[in-house]
């Protein structure tokens, strides 16, 4: 593994005090999976800037940022009937900064892939995730070439994606010089997504998404992560076109891409015909409620869903035909929403599942409303950003690229088995050339 020399540990604290309190968790909060979701941004050294990604300027527009968003420079905590909440203490955030000798950023970006050998290498090593650990740990680590990687983990109980790129999107606006964006402040009222009263209650839906799988692997922390090979594949904006077309006027670009996908694993899987497999996907609610979640809603506002098939109608029906099967686990509204907390509240959400699939299975995740123009820390935007880690094999992210030459590219990160890696890439090239 490549050598890391650390340069700095400091715990950084909001810029201004702020009084104690407590923030309750939703019970979507509670059924996220229980650990650090570790990402990481790459960027480009100008030659223009003598002042490119000062610790002293990072550390102080994080302190500024972290007084909009004080949860994060608290800890997770318990209640007194024992329940999971933040406890806003305002302990702080550790920012490390650290320097690799080894890497040109060229060198880093075609090296890398989501792993364990980078998550250790470019993101801070976190605590086990029970209370009372930290919520965020950042690292900058700087490259032979000048170029940075800006690592960060943060505890997936306090925030899905959309609410981390909220957070780290305000903080690159202040760290930039534009304060805070003119969009409504971070919003913590998470009883907007709290149990209907008893009486009211109504469990609708199945919820099988959240019931343990019988051949589900019994993994439960980063560490205990299951062997995966990981890739990144791009698809040009011309082939995300021509693919839409083909799954029909009325399809997601996710939709599109996804159905293929699943197709070439379950290929590349070698699935018997008669073989069920599932495609989940986690859906983000909050403009789907009624009414709708504040746009500045932080915390855990995504549900899982899933749809199932034959392994032989996925593999062997045209891709639109899958595109339209994906559509019936990511057109969800407010009533499965609210089932499903009514649901979690009565089976209660320390047992539910919550990292592993089977063999036959895929989940898939967009990440595709992460801007990249948005965090611009003041000089300029990121090469890349993604996972600097998948959990498990069988898992899928849609995410766009940079902008520039060919705006409608898309990146897939993937992780599959070792074995079957191959199969799937090759599998996958075969049909966008077809395209």
């Amino acid at each position: 593994m490549a050598k890391l020399e650390v340069l700095s540990r400091e715990v950084v604290v909001p810029a201004n005090g702020r009084p104690g309190s407590s923030i309750w968790f939703s019970n979507l909060d509670l059924a996220a999976r229980r650990g650090y979701t570790p990402t990481v941004y790459f960027f480009q050294h100008s030659g223009d800037h003598s002042d490119f990604f000062s610790t002293d300027s990072m550390k102080e527009s994080l302190a500024r940022a972290l007084c909009a968003f004080y949860p994060l420079a608290g800890r997770l905590g318990l209640d007194d009937g024992g329940r999971v909440q933040v406890d806003c203490t305002g302990e702080g955030v550790l920012f490390v900064t650290a320097r690799s000798k080894h890497y040109s950023l060229e060198e880093l970006m075609e090296e890398f892939v989501p792993c364990e050998e980078m998550r250790e290498l470019l993101v801070p090593p976190t605590p086990a995730p029970n209370p009372p650990c930290a919520l965020l740990f950042v690292q900058v680590t700087r490259l032979r070439c000048g170029g940075v990687v800006l690592g960060q983990a943060m505890h997936h109980s306090v925030a899905d994606a959309r609410s981390a790129a909220l957070f780290f999107n305000t903080w690159a606006s202040i760290s930039r010089g534009d304060g805070m964006p003119l969009v409504p402040p971070p919003c913590f009222d998470h009883t907007l997504l709290a149990a209907r009263p008893v009486h009211a209650r109504k469990v609708v839906y199945d919820h099988l998404e959240y019931k343990p799988d019988k051949e589900e692997p019994a993994v439960e922390d980063d560490s205990a992560a299951t062997s995966y090979a990981s890739a990144i594949i791009r698809i040009t904006g011309a082939q995300v076109d021509a693919l839409k077309a083909k799954c029909g006027g009325g399809s997601s670009t996710f939709r599109s891409v996804v159905a293929l996908a699943w197709q070439c694993v379950c290929r590349a899987r070698s699935l018997p015909p008669s073989a069920e497999t599932r495609l989940y996907s986690m859906v983000d609610m909050r403009a789907r409620l009624d009414p709708p979640l504040p746009p500045g809603y932080f915390g855990n506002a995504v549900i899982r869903t899933s749809v199932s098939a034959m392994a032989g109608e996925v593999m062997w029906s045209p891709v639109f035909h899958v595109a339209r099967l994906f559509q019936a686990a990511t057109s969800h509204g407010d009533q499965y929403t609210r089932s499903l907390v009514d649901y979690l509240e009565g089976v209660g959400t320390t047992n539910l599942p919550r990292s592993g699939i089977s063999r036959t299975h895929l989940r898939a995740i967009s990440w595709m409303g992460m801007s990249f123009s948005d965090a611009d820390f003041g000089w300029g935007t990121p090469v890349f950003m993604g996972p600097a880690l998948m959990y498990y094999s069988g898992f899928l992210y849609v995410m766009n690229t940079p902008p520039g030459k060919d705006d409608g590219a898309l990146a897939l990160v993937l992780s599959l088995e070792p074995e079957t890696m191959p199969e799937f890439t090759k599998l996958f090239a075969q049909e966008l050339a077809k395209m």
